[in-house]
């Protein structure tokens, strides 16, 4: 699996990780809403210099230009409800894509360890087709991966994307030791050391959920 990191490099993801990382740029939840969706704008221009394009002639009012077009438009998926900011970025730019939407989220026990409840799945078919499937959060890398396993049952992808802004180190190794598919890429913005004893990403940013549309009960 190849990994690209997009962080740490100096352009305006950067920017919009330190916000969404501070702790006081978070007591406004629109503008945490807004700085996700333009971190998943950015990742979907990086992604679609990756995707399929042909040389079409276009009509203008003054002639014709020939001018590279996509093929075809990817498949967005997330994983809900954090995912929806991101989703939201990423079809702003590929504005005709199909979606998915994937209901997951952790079922804690009394010992504070938890399993990944997978709940439902909203999805066209996936056969021969492009997938972005984005979560905000890679923290254990559970989630994806079972959200990735749920999106194969609809279908064969030609290859899958998968997003997340921040992931701990522990996660990103847990996925590309599941996942050994050469038809799958795993983005990221940052990737953070420490994975503390709840599966929260440190120094992250907290709940990403939370603190895009409020605090929730967990699940027991």
């Amino acid at each position: 699996m190849k990994v690209n990191i997009l962080g740490n490099s100096h352009s305006m993801i950067d920017q919009y990780l330190g916000e969404i990382r501070n702790v006081h740029i978070q007591q406004d939840p629109m503008r945490f809403r807004a700085n996700i969706q333009r971190i998943g704008e950015i990742f979907a221009i990086e992604i679609g210099k990756t995707l399929p394009f042909q040389l079409t002639e276009i009509t203008t009012p003054l002639g014709t230009a020939m001018v590279p077009q996509m093929d075809s438009q990817p498949v967005l998926a997330t994983i809900l409800r954090a995912g929806l900011p991101m989703h939201q970025g990423m079809l702003r730019i590929f504005d005709r894509a199909e979606n998915a939407f994937i209901s997951a989220f952790r079922k804690y026990r009394d010992d504070h360890t938890f399993e990944i409840e997978f709940e439902y799945m909203s999805s066209p078919s996936l056969d021969g087709k492009i997938v972005i499937l984005t979560d905000p959060m890679l923290a254990s890398g559970m989630s994806m991966e079972v959200s990735y396993l749920g999106l194969l049952s609809k279908g064969k992808p030609a290859h899958i994307h998968l997003v997340s802004v921040i992931g701990s180190k522990q996660g990103a190794a847990y996925i590309t030791e599941k996942i050994t598919s050469p038809n799958v890429t795993l983005w990221l913005g940052a990737v953070d050391e420490e994975l503390n004893a709840f599966s929260y990403i440190v120094p992250g940013l907290g709940d990403a959920g939370d603190l895009a549309y409020g605090a929730k009960v967990d699940s027991r």
